[in-house]
């Protein structure tokens, strides 16, 4: 082929490939979920996916692929063709996992193309409620005077919970004993009943217990105030600016995902999320909605990515 002949087919491609993306989409689109259904991501899924199906005009197919702490419904969109048609239902476990299992087979940075943020939900910081410390400093000036006694339980090595536990340890300059749980239920069911004494959870799981008086929230790991827990204060308030900790939500799509695509299925989320009956579900189920563009969606993962580095090097977390 001359470098003429080649130039146009290269220049035909290119328009096939900006008219595909303006009659974008042409048929079903497939949101993975890397959990089982019945969790707090597939509840969000299916929620997206019903608005989704209604402003592209097209069936959005909720696809549940569980295993190995979202890596394997990660990996699956990272290997997916970059045409827009498979999408990713990503958690804050996106960049917790790559940085925390050596098994991780995708990088949060270069595989996938950054859509949109959607909601976030804050963890919170739990006692039981006849733990004697009612407010957050009391609980760490009683954990300083017993290094080494005081009991932190988490949904598991490597969990959400256990590094938002070690992230307050480091920047609280304490020492508690880490507990690991096999799933985030468990934990909490102890920490009610007192076997261990404290924990982080993401708020939707404990808000009614909360509410029922059958545990404390000491503390919200989240930049500002949830609309679920007003009177419960954020770390910042109490001294710890860089405990921010939330389980996110966001959509993501293979890289190299055209441009025109992604700024038109951001600009439909951005639409969905400001609706009043989105945010009246989410607001239910202690979900705060939220909007981004692709970039900022970019640097909130990088900036993830980052804290948790510094957590799993300073506390030397090892998962084998």
């Amino acid at each position: 082929m001359t470098l003429i002949k080649w130039l146009a087919f290269s220049f035909v491609l290119c328009l096939a490939g900006k008219a595909s993306a303006q009659n974008y989409p042409t048929k079903p689109i497939k949101l993975v979920v890397p959990y089982a259904a019945g969790g707090g991501s597939d509840f969000v899924a299916r929620l997206l996916g019903l608005k989704l199906t209604e402003f592209l005009e097209q069936s959005v197919i909720i696809e549940n692929r569980p295993g190995a702490g979202g890596l394997i419904g990660a990996e699956l969109v990272a290997r997916a063709p970059a045409d827009g048609y498979t999408l990713l239902l990503a958690d804050a476990s996106f960049t917790i996992s790559p940085v925390i299992n050596k098994k991780s087979r995708y990088s949060a940075t270069q595989d996938f193309a950054p859509i949109a943020l959607i909601a976030d939900t804050p963890y919170v910081f739990i006692t039981p409620a006849t733990e004697s410390a009612n407010t957050l400093l009391d609980y760490i000036a009683q954990a300083r005077a017993q290094p080494n006694k005081i009991s932190i339980g988490s949904a598991g090595n490597g969990s959400g919970s256990h590094l938002a536990g070690e992230l307050f340890q480091l920047n609280a300059h304490l020492k508690l004993i880490h507990i690991p749980y096999k799933s985030s239920g468990q934990v909490t069911v102890d920490t009610m009943s007192g076997q261990v004494q404290s924990s982080f959870a993401t708020a939707p799981s404990v808000v009614q217990n909360y509410k029922s008086g059958k545990l404390k929230i000491l503390a919200a790991a989240s930049p500002k105030r949830s609309a679920a827990l007003p009177d419960v204060p954020v770390f910042a308030e109490l001294g710890f600016k860089d405990v921010v900790i939330t389980n996110w939500y966001g959509v993501l799509a293979p890289n190299a995902t055209s441009p025109q695509i992604i700024e038109r299925l951001s600009r439909e989320l951005a639409r969905i999320m400001q609706l009043p009956d989105m945010h009246e579900r989410l607001n239910s189920a202690a979900l705060e909605p939220m909007t981004s563009t692709p970039q900022s969606f970019s640097e909130h993962i990088a900036t993830e990515l980052s804290k948790w580095k510094y957590v799993v090097r300073e506390a030397k977390i090892q998962i084998e």
